[in-house]
């Protein structure tokens, strides 16, 4: 697998013992207080996990909420007990070595990194703890061979991504849709792929607006501000549907579809992000693309309370429901059919789904 450039980012270490003392702000969706809960009351005798956070951190609405989700999910059905860490901006690689330091040398097992920012500390670290197991989610080995104790948990962002354009292309009325990235990385680039393929699978001339955030800084992900910019500049250009990948700054991206007004939509992505929406804006998001990082982590955590821990790479794709799309709010009700039709197609083979533009 070929590395996907990190950008070092710098700051505090933010590691606390059974839950975090520091509540997002947001709206009633947030998981922040809930996952606090969680970690605070467990008391189960079953499996001890680390759980690292990306920057954002609980209350994403996204990626790390959906991280917490599977950790929830083991707590409760596995007894599972827990200790989180979270990123903040500006993070030295040196703060994501110590914090998964400190989680293996309290004993816990499995640690899990959420993100691919954690794939070079986790190879610095998990040599030196080889009875431990240790999970990146988008993670991969930077060099030649893999760690043997660690599991490289992706997804087939590209499928999900598929059905999500099949969505805007039956959807849209100019046209014309848009598509906002966070950073302009290989894995960002693989949901533009999958995205545009299924618009054009459905409307081959279909006009496809492409923009990111950020160039190769991972602030991208944390910019709601630049997600309104750049969703905003898709609606005025014409786009009426418009599907970010860009973590935290999707919600910019929600109250652009809001602002532009009736007939305008946003397509959420990693968790059902409808349900977290203000209620303005529910009525402008079309789906998400699910991307079940919380069947990750649960799966990751499981392997070793069974006594068989995953290593190596790990695809969840759409036949292992890895991936796929929402229908809360009922706005694809109508299309469901022919979207589940490319979903057949694509697992039977018969669709091949692009992983770069």
């Amino acid at each position: 697998m070929s590395k996907i450039a990190v950008v070092a980012l710098v700051a505090s270490l933010a590691l606390v013992g059974c839950g975090k003392n520091d509540d997002k702000s947001g709206d009633s969706g947030n998981k922040g207080s809930a996952s606090k809960d969680v970690c605070e009351t467990a008391k189960g005798d079953g499996p001890k996990v680390g759980l690292a956070y990306d920057v954002g951190g609980q209350g994403d609405q996204s990626f790390n909420d959906s991280a917490y989700t599977g950790l929830a999910k083991a707590v409760e059905e596995l007894g599972a007990t827990c200790v989180e860490g979270e990123a903040t901006e500006g993070e030295a690689e040196a703060a994501r070595e110590t914090r998964l330091k400190d989680m293996a040398d309290k004993g816990l097992n499995p640690i899990i990194g959420v993100g691919f920012a954690y794939s070079d500390a986790i190879n610095a670290v998990a040599p030196n703890y080889p009875n431990i197991n240790f999970g990146v989610i988008d993670g991969f080995d930077p060099d030649a061979k893999a760690n043997a104790n660690v599991a490289y948990l992706g997804f087939a962002e590209n499928q999900g991504s598929y059905l999500v354009g099949v969505a805007a292309a039956l959807t849209t009325k100019s046209g014309k849709i848009g598509f906002v990235g966070g950073v302009h990385n290989d894995l960002i680039k693989k949901f533009e792929a999958g995205y545009v393929a299924g618009a054009k699978s459905v409307k081959p001339d279909i006009k496809v607006d492409v923009k990111y955030i950020e160039e190769s800084d991972l602030s991208g992900f944390g910019d709601p501000a630049g997600g309104k910019e750049a969703a905003t500049a898709e609606f005025d250009g014409g786009a009426d549907v418009v599907y970010h990948a860009s973590g935290a700054s999707g919600s910019g991206v929600f109250e652009a579809a809001a602002d532009a007004g009736d007939g305008k939509w946003a397509i959420g992505v990693d968790s059902d992000q409808y349900l977290t929406a203000p209620d303005n804006q529910k009525t402008h998001i079309l789906t998400s693309m699910l991307k079940r990082v919380d069947v990750a982590t649960f799966d990751m955590i499981k392997s070793v309370a069974d006594g068989s821990p995953v290593t190596s790479y790990v695809t969840y794709d759409l036949a292992k429901d890895g991936v796929g799309y929402s229908t809360s709010g009922g706005f694809v009700d109508s299309i469901k059919s022919q979207i589940d039709e490319a979903a057949a197609k694509i697992k039977s083979g018969d669709i091949t789904v692009p992983d770069k533009p």
